[in-house]
């Protein structure tokens, strides 16, 4: 166990050292040149990634007086030579910009060798050289065209597709010659469904009903029957307590606790009373503007609070107050919107239509609190909530925020929204410094997205209002996106955050555009577009492929196979804590502290405040569930780290998906998973059966299916050999660890075999992997 600590310390300084993640990106798509060329998928991504460094939308660092992101700029003559044009339609030879990416005179080739930009591919040459030839025709960005609803495409395989989103799926891979995987065996199929809408395995009780279900209905009532427990609500939450920055502590350096957790238990009841996604954001953008707004209305808006806020006393108030607004806007921009609105926070955005004074337009939405950039130094209970707050009381929690699991009768308090009485102006910030006021601005929105309209309020309502639009072209493809992403692990759009034009492009335009508009019309159901998803072909597909599928689709594009991949960090806790049987499934209330290696908290304090030293808990509570954890922002938890957890100190929309020795090195060494082990080797024991039933029965609680005949015996064979090798030293040694008792009547030595037995399926890869 020392050794497991060691290793945690070395893992905190150095865990991004180990990172195998890539974020290549391996088309699929052959090298051929399109009949008909698209600005926007053909075009576009060359120039945002050779040119708009010095050619486009910030002014700043413009060369020339040449924006090749405009056409009208594109198509004048040049500045500095009359005679010649950047684009000349139709004609590439007479085009200044088709010479300059074409010849070999240092002087003159762009992107300039002093750029630091790579060249020109002949593959992009030529594709801009058709372009032009075509006509050199310019598009509005695709993400910032409102999604219009397309028709269902025609396929050959007509027996294959179970609804619309099959067929957009399909119609891709016949074009590229593939051919879907077959639907996945009932087991691994029920595990991947069990951990995408629970993020749980199942049971034995579910295992053995849904494999007893022969009815041609099994699957669609099973997905309505997960998606009916309260844990559907905890695993949708997730995900967006990655969005909202979700901490327990206040953050900077002094990070003391605060007690935000009732929004928490109100994300996890949203989503299990399935509040239309509409509502969801309304709510905690702007609940407390809302007419007659209730207490559940008011609690919501704590996802604008839930930025990190300092109570060091000496800071600039000002500074301070001006970093939380920026934070808020920040937020909006990445998580609602999909885009990098922060690269306009200290000039005009380098590569999107996003002006400084547009950031400052929205950042005025969000400039109106009634805060302070410090209110209160480290303290007790009452600072555990800023100005303005609410406050829960034990008569609240029992009879109108029924969701909150209030567990005590002291003062709850939860930081909220609320604006001042007097209007505060807003201004550009120069160079993003809080002291630097440039010109006045007032609330509106990017232009280039969708204008703000005078019939809004000028407030966050309005904002709301404005994201809801039916002509916004974001908000539903962002949102369809980032729950394609959660089910699939990749997005239609790789880049979660970032619609803009350094993002990657929709794998499906049609298929994205067709789920924003049927999520839209109707009613923003979230329910509703999770169970389309999970019930549709491509989604039930084994994942199992050859070495040409991989070859030639290796991240799985086209989704002509199911998806495989390891699952997050809280699921991983909760994965091994279900089923061993120590799960506490209660839902919502306090975070908690499970074991933690000593001296991680205290490393990294400054000695005040309830969270200066780690207090650990016993009992049931050291068998929540993952998402429950503890995070203090300087310290977050480091057995979630390890497995790429957000650390919460900004808006998340999108995890990293690493593999290293430390993940390793956790599973076969945390006291929680080698807890587990022991537990549920016990509790087989305690099972008047055969030795190989005992090894099947884990085998099956773990990886959620019967094992092979072969993996029966290598098993059997394991435990035989452990308890010939394990003596009773060994034995009380391996044994001694976790606070769950262990029962005085079983031998030690054999519990001890068996323990190692259950920690190597535990250690299995197949374990921890949705397939």
């Amino acid at each position: 166990m020392k050794l497991f600590y060691a290793l945690v310390f070395v893992a905190v300084v150095s865990i991004s050292f180990y990172a195998c993640h890539s974020s290549s990106e391996k088309s699929v798509a052959s090298e051929d040149i399109p009949d008909t060329i698209s600005y926007n998928f053909n075009i576009r991504p060359i120039l945002s990634d050779k040119c708009f460094k010095c050619h486009g939308p910030d002014a700043n660092k413009r060369q020339a007086d040449l924006r090749l992101d405009m056409p009208e700029s594109a198509y004048k003559a040049l500045k500095d030579d009359p005679g010649a044009h950047a684009l000349v339609p139709g004609d590439p030879g007479a085009s200044e910009l088709y010479r300059r990416i074409t010849t070999a005179d240092s002087n003159d080739m762009m992107p300039t060798p002093k750029s630091g930009l790579k060249r020109l591919t002949p593959y992009e040459v030529s594709l801009i050289k058709k372009w032009i030839q075509q006509g050199a025709k310019y598009e509005k960005h695709w993400a910032f065209v409102p999604p219009k609803l397309p028709a269902v495409p025609e396929v050959e395989n007509k027996a294959w597709p179970k609804n619309e989103i099959d067929h957009f799926v399909l119609h891709k891979q016949e074009e590229k010659g593939f051919t879907p995987n077959p639907e996945a065996d009932k087991e691994r199929l029920l595990k991947r469904l069990c951990l995408d809408l629970n993020g749980l395995p199942p049971d034995l009780a579910t295992m053995d009903k849904f494999m007893a279900d022969k009815r041609p209905d099994a699957y669609e009532r099973m997905v309505d029957e997960l998606m009916a427990r309260p844990q559907y609500g905890e695993k949708m939450a997730l995900h967006w307590l990655d969005i909202a920055r979700y901490a327990d502590s206040h953050g900077y350096q002094d990070d003391n606790y605060r007690t935000q957790w009732p929004w928490r238990d109100w994300v996890i009841h949203a989503y299990n009373e399935n509040l239309p996604y509409k509502d969801f954001i309304t709510w905690q953008l702007a609940g407390d503007l809302m007419p007659n707004h209730t207490q559940e209305q008011l609690l919501a808006t704590a996802f604008n609070r839930n930025h990190k806020i300092t109570e060091e006393g000496g800071v600039i108030d000002e500074e301070y107050r001006v970093a939380y607004v920026t934070d808020r806007t920040n937020t909006f921009g990445k998580a609602m919107l999909g885009i990098t609105l922060e690269c306009a926070h200290c000039h005009d955005h380098k590569f999107d239509p996003f002006s400084q004074k547009d950031y400052y337009q929205v950042f005025s939405f969000f400039n109106s609190v009634k805060e302070a950039g410090l209110q209160s130094t480290v303290g007790g209970p009452e600072t555990y909530a800023k100005r303005p707050m609410m406050q829960i009381s034990n008569a609240d929690a029992k009879d109108i925020l029924k969701f909150v699991n209030k567990q005590d009768t002291g003062r709850l308090i939860v930081s909220v929204m609320g604006d001042s009485e007097v209007y505060r102006k807003t201004y550009i910030l120069k160079r993003g410094n809080y002291d630097s006021h440039g010109d006045e601005v007032f609330p509106g929105t990017p232009g280039s997205i969708l204008q703000f309209g005078n019939n809004y309020p000028k407030n966050r309502l309005g904002l709301a209002e404005w994201l809801f639009n039916d002509k916004n072209p974001l908000t539903a493809r962002v949102y369809v996106n980032q729950v394609w992403e959660e089910l699939f692990g990749r997005g239609i759009v790789k880049t979660l955050g970032d619609f803009g034009m350094q993002g990657d492009l929709p794998s499906n335009p049609q298929l994205l555009d067709w789920l924003a508009v049927d999520f839209k019309t109707h009613g923003w159901n979230v329910k509703r577009l999770v169970r389309q998803i999970v019930m549709s072909a491509t989604y039930r597909q084994s994942a199992i492929f050859d070495a040409e599928k991989f070859k030639n689709d290796p991240e799985n594009v086209l989704l002509a196979r199911g998806p495989r991949y390891r699952i997050p960090a809280e699921f991983v806790r909760d994965l091994i804590l279900a089923s061993s049987g120590l799960l506490n499934k209660t839902i919502g209330g306090p975070s908690v502290n499970p074991y933690q290696p000593p001296g991680l908290w205290e490393s990294t304090t400054s000695g005040r405040g309830q969270l200066a030293s780690y207090k650990q808990v016993h009992g049931p509570n050291l068998y929540r569930r993952g998402m429950y954890t503890l995070i203090k922002r300087t310290s977050p938890p480091v057995e979630m780290a390890i497995f790429d957890a957000s650390n919460r100190d900004q808006c998340e929309v999108q995890r990293l998906r690493t593999n290293t020795p430390l993940q390793a090195l956790e599973m076969m060494n945390d006291p929680t998973m080698l807890e587990a082990a022991r537990v549920l080797a016990a509790r087989l024991l305690k099972e008047n059966n055969q030795t190989k039933d005992k090894i099947y029965e884990a085998f099956r609680r773990i990886i959620c299916r019967r094992p092979t005949e072969k993996e029966m015996a290598i098993l059997s064979s394991y435990y035989a050999d452990q308890l010939r090798s394990i003596n009773k030293k060994d034995a009380a040694e391996l044994l001694n660890v976790g606070e769950y008792p262990i029962p005085q009547d079983i031998d030690k030595i054999t519990l001890a075999a068996m323990m190692k037995v259950v920690d190597t399926i535990y250690n299995l890869e197949e374990a921890i992997t949705k397939t």
